[in-house]
């Protein structure tokens, strides 16, 4: 299986987006070329590109014991958020707040502020795991519906969602979560959430695909008008070969997943032994992550000149969150965690996944050390 990155190129930025499966998206584009029809229309060839997607609907209401009527099509994992929470606010008109964590992406929480609701943040510490007893003690205090991430696309760390939702359910509140970086990378258990959200191009799947699903009865949301698509959840043309992919995407990491965990586990493994014999710090080390992603506190002032260095070498990685990282700002899930802003404005991520080798694992320590050398010896 081939991705369509460039051979010069090593990749360590697999939770900004993953490489996309070339053989997937030729498949997925071919047949759309073939049969190019509008699925919305009335013709039987319509009617036939109509019974693809809702193939798909099936396969992922299968994966997920979610029911079809209840998953939703959409182009990205922005709009899946801000339909989840539309959804929430449907289903609840009179709610005036909800209990979140501190990790959740940009979207959620422009989401959250745009339905119209307060957020009452759920406190955490250096492990990045969010303190239940202050979650139940905001329960006590109102019980208000929780969103929570499952996995953190920065620092990785995997949320106790078995534990949240069980006072979910004491307390008789939804629990929705952001699944982005948790599907296809990790054993997700669907039927803790009442609502989630993931996307395509996170598993390799390409750009132009996400999800929301919800277990809860609501006939009536939507974000905008128009068409009926979707069960009239969604407006617009659904991107056919974008769905294909997506589903083929998730059959291959689903298949793939104990023994590319077990690989990237080996390799985050190597990746941070090395890194903390050179003065590095792994941030929430000895909490519960993805094998995939390290998030690493550099012993240098210099991170934009680092990253430079590293791109020049050839090694694409980040600084967090893609949304933020641009424009590099401190993280807010660090600074939440209690490091302060000068400690998160040090921070790169090194995030795997199925395409990368144990030499490109080599590579990238011995440019590393080069790099952190070079800097340090300077100052």
């Amino acid at each position: 299986m081939k991705s369509l990155s460039p051979t010069d190129i090593h990749y360590f930025d697999y939770n900004a987006t993953h490489p996309p499966f070339r053989s997937l998206l030729v498949e997925s584009v071919d047949e759309y070329l073939d049969e190019y029809f509008n699925p919305s229309g009335a013709t039987r060839y319509s009617l036939s590109n109509q019974g693809k997607i809702e193939k798909v609907r099936k396969y992922f209401s299968s994966l997920t014991n979610t029911p079809e009527k209840n998953l939703v099509f959409s182009s990205t994992g922005t709009e899946a958020n801000y339909l989840l929470l539309r959804a929430l606010r449907k289903k609840q008109p009179e709610l005036s707040s909800v209990i979140v964590s501190p990790f959740e992406h940009s979207s959620m929480y422009k989401a959250i502020e745009d339905h119209h609701f307060s957020m009452r943040i759920i406190k955490t510490d250096l492990s990045g795991i969010i303190q239940l007893s202050h979650l139940e003690e905001l329960l006590e205090e109102k019980a208000d519906p929780i969103i929570c991430l499952h996995t953190g696309n920065e620092t990785g760390v995997i949320q106790p969602t078995s534990k949240i939702s069980k006072l979910a359910l004491k307390f008789g509140v939804y629990f929705l979560s952001d699944l982005m970086q948790a599907f296809g990378k990790y054993p997700v258990q669907f039927q803790e959430f009442s609502g989630y959200t993931f996307s395509s191009h996170k598993i390799g799947g390409g750009m132009g695909a996400a999800l929301t699903g919800i277990n809860f009865d609501l006939e009536n949301y939507s974000l905008f008008g128009g068409g009926n698509q979707e069960n009239s959840h969604r407006a617009g043309t659904e991107n056919l070969p974008a769905i294909l992919a997506f589903s083929k995407a998730s059959e291959l990491q689903t298949k793939e997943l104990a023994e590319k965990n077990k690989k990237l586990s080996e390799y985050r493994k190597k990746i941070e032994e090395q890194l903390e014999l050179f003065g590095c710090e792994i941030i929430a080390k000895s909490s519960p992550r993805t094998p995939n992603t390290s998030y690493v506190l550099l012993p240098i002032e210099e991170i934009d000149f680092f990253l430079l260095g590293m791109e020049e070498r050839g090694f694409i990685i980040s600084t967090g969150s893609s949304c933020k990282s641009r424009a590099r700002e401190a993280s807010s899930s660090l600074l939440a965690m209690g490091y302060t802003k000068d400690e998160s404005l040090r921070c790169v991520r090194i995030s795997t996944g199925i395409f990368t080798t144990e030499t490109e694992i080599n590579l990238l320590l011995n440019s590393f050390q080069e790099l952190l050398f070079t800097f340090q010896s300077v100052s």
